[in-house]
Order: structure tokens, then C-alpha cells, then sequence
């Protein structure tokens, strides 16, 4: 035998015990370290609880705290307790043991090495299992709140004839029982194999029985339970045919049954389910017959008939039966499944009428005139005037403006609604100057004031500032305008990422004026750090020890974070889904930050699914404009909620919106005393409230196909849409919806709307408008209006490709690269009006000495014409419609003569060829007159009605030289 000491070449070399100072060393330092971790934990857990208390949401953080332990431990113990009790009865069962092979001599040292520990060891194992199964679990919480108080939808699925809340509610928690079932029964089958091959009950090579009577009892009620298992698995894969997806290459995505899911699946799916229970029938029987001979043979046969049953006859069905007469036989399917989705996504009762798009060319003057109150052009686009704000409302370098400013109703100064772009002035910390800790976080701690401009006119006096920049209604720093007075300082905002301490003895930066101005926040918002254990949980929780000992940090001081609208909304309703787009308002002389919440789900029957992330993606989607939960696949969605987030105190405020929806009344169930009632929503809240961006992009996606609803028509795709490309923007994303205010046909005065375009599949023309009231305060509030168009239109892309090739727009372009600058289009707007469509664009140049967009130039087009390009809108509304859009300036009356003096000689008046060539030539000087009167900046009008009416005179003169002979002049 080798020598284990030292080895057989060196000398055996003892090894003494650490001294008692170096155990008590390590033992002290392994506590310590257990302390760390143990405290680490708790700070997580302690300042979330500080969070939600301050929020006054503390009520959804112990709901949620205490269904995620209640199913820890539940389905932590059911799963310790099934592995345990099998590994348990496994090992009770286990035969004598006699080493009579070379197997069980191998196997003896095995369990000779166990024998002392195997409390221990069943311990660990169960121990190990059910803090897995448990914390699997935890991430159910959700899915249990909802089964256990899910409310009835009031519908019922075609096929199953069940409330829509058994797919929305019951069936996810069935699913989980039946996978957390599954998990159970093989995992304590291979712990029962284990066992029992260790003890002897199963043997692979020694002479004899395989398995002892007892071990064959015990795994054919572990493998009966899997079938019976699998039988309840079958008996609801029936419903899930419900909502199932599936490619249909008529259609694309699919969910719900299809005549071969009806005909072929779901009879299946029943006979699988009876062959399964005879199956798990014959294992449990072998507890009294002790043979495999008869459930093996029945295992065997239900996976042939799951191959054959479930498998292969289906595909015949498809091929043999639905294929030769496709349209036919899916049609009630096809049926089924538009007025399911049509519901789901709250498009069922969309207002669908045929338009011409093209107008009538006869009625110029009255179209004209019906184009100033057709709509509220919004020629100051939210999308492009973001760097004219940065650059004239910036002030300091520590504020910012959003990339994308939103689009608002504030009451003129004549008293009636006027579309505004406003736009908070946030804090931008990259900005400051000399970076430090408490410059980041005591120092500068927030925005000031909210800006906003005119969305229908920029200033055209170069008196009042740059001509073509922003019309602020409010502006300055502070701000004064039509806003009036109100709190002016942002803590919480879109930008605003980082935690700041306020309220303590280090005095913040208020704004920068005539001096440093100072403030201290006076607040009730965010966690006291007055306390030491909130200290040091705060060190600990943001990796920033300062906190624990800076004497920046005293009596009153207080941590704010979590201060975008976004994340505070989504951590007090968690079961919320978000929009991208949070959007201020000024109301009762506070900024409030209003944000669209959603409930969705992915289990309503027959609706066909999309994914959020993708439906909502434009042409200006960003980090900070995406949808939360991007890659959320859903088949219903309601805006159920609006929140509000206050900009100086961070409150939080959930109201019900929806109050039908069945998935929201679940949710107020779940978490009690969250959402406020509609009712408590005040009026001056109201009037800015809006249709949400997000839920417009999932329902215009859906309505391209959806508009449909004749089967027959739905399966051929005859007539399915897309959204266009947004022609301003050279990537191929889609173009973005508008806010505007307009008129839609039968409608007398204008909405304030949410709009979109529509082209045919594969076309550029266009197909179809889509307007939905986005007034909260109309009656008519969500009514989506769609005018379909039934002759061939120029789609957004034609137009603006148009436009481009006129000769005026390339004129524009090479002036504007000779001064450095370059042009920068606008939204496209689509109005419709009298018939037909007028789109304009606003044009704005950027570069040169102002190096932000200036509104330069519109282009409009109506009806198919070609498209106009002039300095004003009323030009270009003149232009398109040939109107001279000013009365002939009145005739000045003859001076009287003077008699005392001579008369000069009056011309004789031309005849003939000589009277022709002089109206030609006066028509000729008219018509200069009139061009060198419209190239001036601005437009001379009146020398321009004076050439006008020359012109006409001179026309006329030529008329009536043209048609009478000269006289005759022969004596």
C-alpha cells in the first residue's frame, strides 16, 4: 500500500491545528461576513418599504411582499415534501441488502459513506428543491392575484361556450399547477429511482428481478401520477385551442381555433384524454398485479395514438379537406375570429364611410374658404422645434428640453382652446460645470418652468424676435405667460434619472438670474435620512458610503428617486402597463406629469395577438419614447387608467378610466384602495386629458387588417392596408400619429384628434384617414372615424416626392446650402376637406446664424394637384386654390383739373394691331408687378392687388382689340 503521509519519496509531515487567536480571527470574520451579506439584503428590502411608505403606496408593496412568501413557501413545501416523502418511502422500502454482485459490493461503500448523514442528506436535497420551487413560484404572483379575484368578463367564447375569465384568469393558474405538477411527480420519480437503485430495489446488472415488487409498486404510482397528469394536460389543451397562435398564411399571425383545431384537434385531444386515464389506471393496478407488462403496453399505446391521432390525422385533415376549399371551410373561423379581435382592441365600433379624396375642382372658392376652419394647422412641429426651445428657453447649460416636445390645449387670450407645444425645462446634470458629489446630488437638484409656443403660427414680426421661430406663450426664466402663476421647480421629470438629498442644512441652486438664487425644498416627497439605520440602508443600497457620514446630510434631509413619471407609476401599479409618452400640464397652478396606463392580457379567445414593442415603433420611437414591457405579447388592451405625477412633490395618483373593464376591476380587487374613481378626476384636470399615442398605434396596426369584416374579403387580402413610411424621415420606420385639431366630414366644429394615413398593401396611394376624438372632455371621446377612399389619391409619399421636384423647393434648397444651412421638413399633415385631402407640410431651415429650425416655407397640396411652396400658409392656401385671397384695392377718385393750367394733349387711343400690342404689353408689366410684389419678404399685397387689377384691364383691352377690326384710314 502507498503511504498517505508524506508520500514514498519525503517524510511524513504533520499538519498542527490553527492557533486559537487565528479560529477566533476567522470565526469572527465569517460572522462578520454574514452580517455583511444579511444586511446587504435588508437594506434592499428596508428601503423599498421607506419608498412605497412615502409614496403612500405601502399597501401594493406588502400585497405583493406577501403573495410572493405565501407561494415561496407553499409550492416550496409541497415540492421539499413530494421529493422528500418519495426519497423517504423509497428508502423505508428498500430490501435486505446481501452483497451477492459485484453491482451491490460497489454500491455498499456508497451507502456505507451515506449511512451517517442521510437526515442530513434528505435535508439538503428537499431543502435544495424547495427553495428552487419556491422561488419559481414567486414569479406566479401575478397570475394568482388575478385567478383568485378575476372578475366576470359578462361574454362567452363561441366555441366552449366559457366566460372570456377562464382563458383571461383560471387557465394561466391552471397551467401553472399542471407544470408545477409535472416538475413534482419527475423530480420524485428520479429521486425514487435513485433511492431504491441504491438500496437495492432496482438492479441493472446483478442476476435476478430488475426491480423489487415493492420499488415496482412504488414507480408505478409516481409514473401514474405523470399520465393522469398528462390527461388533465389534454383535457385543457382543448381550451387552449381557444387561444392558441398559429401562422395562417392567409392571414399571418392567427389565434383560435381553425376548422382542422375544431374537426381534427379537439377530438384528439378528448380520445387522448380517455386513452391517458386508462393508462394511468393501469399503473396504479400494479400495486396489486406487481407487473409493468400491461400499463407498458398502454403507455405505448397512447404515444402512438398521440403521433397518430394528434399528429398525423390532423394533417390529413388539412390536406384532404380544408386545403382544395380553404375560403369555405375557414370562413365561420375567420368570422369568429374578427369580431373576437375587433372587441379585444376596442375597434368594433369604428366609423367606417367611403370618400372620394379627390374634391370637387368646380367648387375652388368655396374650398378656399371652408380651408380656415377646416383645421387648426399645427405648423410649429413637436418633432423639429425641440432645438429652437433648447436654444432661446435653454437659459443655463444645466437645463434640457425633451428631444420630442408634446402637443397641448391651453386656453388664448380670446378665451377659446388653442393648440400649444409646451415643453418643462428639466435638469440636465452633464451640464454643470464643476462635477462633484454635491454638486450632483445637493447642489443642483432641479428644473424650472415650463415653456410653451403657439402649434399654429411662429412669429412673422421681426420686432418680436427671429422671424419663423417659436411664438412663446410662456417663456423666461422664471417663466411668465398665459400659464399664469404656479410652481415652477421640476423635481421629478422625464430626464430627471439621478437621487437627490434636499431639505437638509446644504442649501440647493433655485435658478440663475440677476445672482445665485437658493432654495430648500419644503416638500413632503422622498425618505427622511434623519434616522442612522436609513442611513446606512441607503449607503448600502446605492453603493455611495458618503451618505452614511456626510455632514452635507442633517435634521430634515430627504432622499428623493425613482423621479422619472414612468418609473413611479409603474412601481406603485406594477400590474400596469405603460405608455411611452408621459406629457406635462400646468393645472391649479401645479406641473402635473399625466400618464396613460393600460391593462392588458394575453388570453382572450379568438383575438389575435401582437407584440407591444413592435406595434408601437415609429419613426420617432427612442429609449425614452418605447413602450414598457416592449416585448409584451397581448390580445386585449384597454386604457384603463390615467396617473398623474406631480413635478414638485412626486404624488402619485392612480383614476379609474375605464370603468368596464373586467381585467381593471380585478386588479382594484387585488390591490384595494389604489385607483381613485373617475369622479374625483377635476375638471381642470379633464381638459388635458388626451387619447393615448400607444393605444392609436396598436389599434391603427390591428385596423389595417381588421377593417375588414367579411370573411370572404378578410381571407384574400383584397383590401388590407399599411401604415406609410414617414416621407419627412429617411429611414424606413412608420410615420407617426397627430395631434390636431380638425373637422371631419358631418362634424360642425373642430375636434381635438389624434390622426394617421393609411396606404393599400404594396401601394404608395392612399388608402384610407383615420381620426379619433382626443378631447377628454367631448362625448364623442375614443370614437375612431375612418374615411376609406375609393378613388386613386396621392398617398403621403407621392406627395412629398412631388414636392420635391418642385422647381421652387430646389431653388429653396440651393439658396439655403449657399448660406450654410439646410432644409428640415415638418409633419405631413392630412386634413380632409370638402371631398378631398389637403396635406401641409412646414419646412423649416436650420444653420447659418441660427443654428435651430426656422419655420421658412409651406407646402400644400389638395385634391391630386401639384403641390404649392410659398412663405405663408395663406399663400400656399391661395395658391392651391387660385384665389387671389385679397379684394382689388378701391379705385382713387379723378383729381379735379386745374383751369389754370394748360391742358397737356391727350393720346389718341390705339387701334387695331397697335392697340393689340399695347395691351400685351401692359398685360406683360401687370403680370411683373404682381411676381415682384409676392417676392418681397414680406409680401407687398397691395402693389399685388394693384398688378392684379392692371393685369385684368390690360387682358380685357386685348379681348376687345382682338375681336374689332382696325377702321379705315384711305380717305
Amino acid at each position: 500500500m502507498p503511504d498517505r503521509g508524506g508520500g514514498p519519496t519525503g517524510p511524513r509531515i504533520r499538519v498542527g491545528r490553527p492557533s486559537r487567536r487565528v479560529r477566533t480571527l476567522l470565526m469572527t470574520l465569517g460572522v462578520l461576513a454574514v452580517l455583511a451579506m444579511a444586511f446587504v439584503m435588508f437594506a434592499g428590502f428596508w428601503t423599498d418599504w421607506l419608498w412605497y411608505r412615502s409614496v403612500h403606496y405601502s399597501s401594493v408593496f406588502t400585497t405583493t411582499l406577501w403573495t410572493k412568501v405565501g407561494l415561496f413557501a407553499v409550492f416550496g413545501l409541497l415540492m421539499a415534501a413530494a421529493v422528500g416523502v418519495n426519497i423517504w418511502l423509497a428508502h423505508r422500502l428498500r430490501p435486505p441488502l446481501s452483497a451477492m454482485s459485484l453491482e451491490q459490493q460497489s454500491l455498499d461503500r456508497y451507502r456505507m459513506g451515506i449511512a451517517p448523514y442521510k437526515k442530513w442528506v434528505l435535508l439538503a436535497i428537499t431543502a435544495l428543491v424547495g427553495l428552487i420551487a419556491g422561488a419559481s413560484a414567486t414569479g406566479q404572483w401575478r397570475t394568482w392575484l388575478m385567478w383568485v379575484n378575476g372578475v366576470s368578463f359578462g361574454q362567452k367564447d363561441p366555441q366552449f361556450k366559457m366566460d372570456v375569465s377562464f382563458y383571461a384568469f383560471d387557465l394561466p393558474w391552471y397551467r401553472f399547477l399542471l407544470g408545477f405538477g409535472f416538475a413534482a411527480a419527475v423530480l420524485s420519480l428520479i429521486a425514487a429511482a435513485l433511492t431504491h437503485y441504491l438500496y437495492g430495489g432496482l438492479r441493472i446488472t446483478s442476476p435476478g428481478a430488475r426491480a423489487t415488487a415493492a420499488a415496482t409498486g412504488h414507480l408505478s404510482v409516481l409514473l401514474g401520477v405523470f399520465v393522469s397528469l398528462k390527461a388533465v394536460a389534454y383535457w385543457l389543451d382543448r381550451y387552449g385551442l381557444a387561444v392558441k397562435s398559429s401562422d395562417f398564411k392567409a392571414t399571418g399571425n392567427w389565434t383560435g381555433l381553425r376548422y382542422v383545431d375544431a374537426n381534427a384537434y379537439l377530438p384528439a385531444k378528448t380520445i387522448l384524454f380517455c386513452i391517458a386515464v386508462i393508462c394511468a389506471l393501469l399503473f396504479f393496478a400494479t400495486l396489486w398485479r406487481r407487473t409493468w407488462q400491461l400499463p407498458v403496453i398502454g403507455f405505448g399505446l397512447m404515444v402512438l395514438s398521440a403521433i397518430l391521432i394528434g399528429g398525423l390525422y390532423p394533417a390529413i385533415v388539412q390536406k384532404f379537406q380544408v386545403q382544395p376549399n380553404e375560403q369555405a371551410k375557414e370562413a365561420p373561423y375567420i368570422k369568429k375570429n374578427i369580431e373576437a379581435t375587433r372587441h379585444a382592441y376596442g375597434i368594433d365600433k369604428a366609423n367606417t364611410q367611403d370618400y372620394s379624396g379627390k374634391g370637387d375642382p368646380k367648387r375652388k372658392a368655396q374650398q378656399r374658404t371652408d380651408a380656415d376652419s377646416a383645421a387648426s394647422y399645427r405648423l410649429v412641429d413637436s418633432n423639429v422645434v425641440s432645438p429652437a426651445f433648447q436654444q432661446l428657453q435653454q437659459e443655463r447649460k444645466y437645463y434640457q428640453f425633451p428631444a420630442t416636445l408634446d402637443v397641448d390645449r391651453y386656453t388664448g387670450p380670446d378665451g377659446k382652446p388653442q393648440d400649444t407645444v409646451i415643453g418643462l425645462r428639466e435638469l440636465n446634470i452633464k451640464g454643470i460645470q464643476k462635477r462633484n458629489w454635491i454638486n450632483d446630488h445637493f447642489t443642483y437638484t432641479h428644473g424650472y418652468g415650463a415653456i410653451a409656443a403657439k402649434g399654429t403660427n411662429t412669429i412673422t414680426d421681426p420686432d418680436k424676435g427671429t422671424v419663423g421661430s417659436p411664438d412663446f406663450t410662456e417663456s423666461g426664466l422664471p417663466t411668465t405667460g398665459q400659464l399664469g402663476t404656479y410652481e415652477q421647480r421640476i423635481y421629478y421629470g422625464e430626464k430627471t434619472e439621478q437621487y437627490s438629498i434636499v431639505g437638509g442644512p446644504q442649501k440647493e441652486l433655485d435658478y440663475e438670474k440677476n445672482g445665485e438664487e437658493t432654495t430648500s425644498y419644503e416638500g413632503k416627497s422622498g425618505v427622511n435620512l434623519s434616522n442612522p439605520l436609513n442611513r446606512a440602508a441607503y449607503a448600502v443600497a446605492f453603493s455611495e458610503p458618503q451618505i452614511l457620514y456626510s455632514g452635507a446630510i442633517g435634521e430634515g434631509s430627504r432622499i428623493l428617486y425613482n423621479r422619472t413619471p414612468k418609473e413611479r407609476v409603474e412601481a406603485v401599479a406594477p400590474w400596469l402597463t405603460i405608455d411611452g409618452d408621459a406629457y406635462p400640464a400646468v393645472v391649479e397652478g401645479r406641473i402635473q406629469w399625466i400618464v396613460d396606463a393600460y391593462t392588458t392580457t394575453n388570453g382572450y379567445p379568438y383575438a389575435s395577438r401582437t407584440t407591444l414593442g413592435d406595434t408601437t415603433a415609429d419613426s420617432l420611437t427612442t429609449n425614452q419614447r418605447a413602450v414598457v414591457a416592449q416585448q409584451n405579447q397581448v390580445n386585449y388592451i384597454r386604457n384603463s387608467v390615467k396617473a398623474t405625477v406631480d413635478a414638485y412633490d412626486g404624488t402619485v395618483n392612480l383614476y379609474e378610466w375605464d370603468t368596464e373593464d373586467p381585467v381593471l376591476k380585478t386588479w382594484m380587487k387585488a390591490f384595494p384602495d389604489t385607483v381613485k374613481p373617475k369622479g374625483d378626476i377635476k375638471p381642470e384636470l379633464m381638459a388635458h386629458l388626451r387619447y393615448p399615442q400607444d393605444m392609436f398605434k396598436v389599434q391603427r396596426e390591428l385596423l389595417t387588417r381588421y377593417h375588414v369584416t367579411e370573411p370572404e374579403q378578410f381571407y384574400s387580402g383584397s383590401d388590407a392596408w399599411q401604415v406609410p413610411d414617414d416621407p419627412t424621415n429617411k429611414d424606413t420606420s412608420a410615420v407617426p400619429p397627430y395631434y390636431l385639431s380638425l373637422k371631419m366630414p358631418g362634424q360642425d366644429d373642430q375636434k381635438f384628434s389624434l390622426t394617421t394615413t393609411f396606404t393599400p398593401a404594396g401601394r404608395p396611394n392612399l388608402g384610407a384617414f383615420m381620426a379619433v376624438d382626443a378631447d377628454a372632455t367631448s362625448k364623442d371621446y375614443g370614437t375612431i372615424r375612418l374615411l376609406r377612399v375609393t378613388e386613386t389619391v396621392q398617398g403621403p409619399t407621392q406627395v412629398q416626392s412631388e414636392l420635391n421636384g418642385v422647381p421652387e423647393v430646389a431653388t429653396f434648397v440651393r439658396d439655403l446650402r449657399g448660406t450654410d444651412s439646410d432644409i428640415e421638413y415638418g409633419n405631413l399633415l392630412t386634413v380632409p376637406l370638402d371631398g378631398g385631402f389637403l396635406y401641409i407640410e412646414p419646412v423649416y431651415a436650420r444653420g447659418g446664424s441660427a443654428n435651430y429650425p426656422l419655420l421658412k416655407k409651406v407646402a400644400v397640396a389638395y385634391g391630386g394637384g401639384k403641390p404649392v411652396f410659398k412663405d405663408s400658409l395663406t399663400e400656399a392656401l391661395n395658391a392651391v386654390f387660385e384665389q387671389e385671397g385679397q379684394e382689388p384695392p378701391p379705385t382713387e377718385p379723378t383729381k379735379p383739373t386745374d383751369p389754370t393750367k394748360p391742358t397737356e394733349p391727350t393720346k389718341p387711343p390705339a387701334t387695331g394691331d397697335a392697340a393689340l400690342k399695347d395691351a400685351i404689353a401692359d398685360a406683360q408689366k401687370a403680370y411683373d408687378d404682381a411676381e415682384a410684389a409676392l417676392e418681397k419678404n414680406p409680401a407687398d399685397w397691395e402693389a399685388y392687388g394693384k398688378a392684379q387689377t392692371a393685369l385684368q384691364e390690360a387682358l380685357e383691352r386685348a379681348a376687345e382689340a382682338q375681336n374689332k377690326p382696325a377702321p379705315d384710314s384711305s380717305p
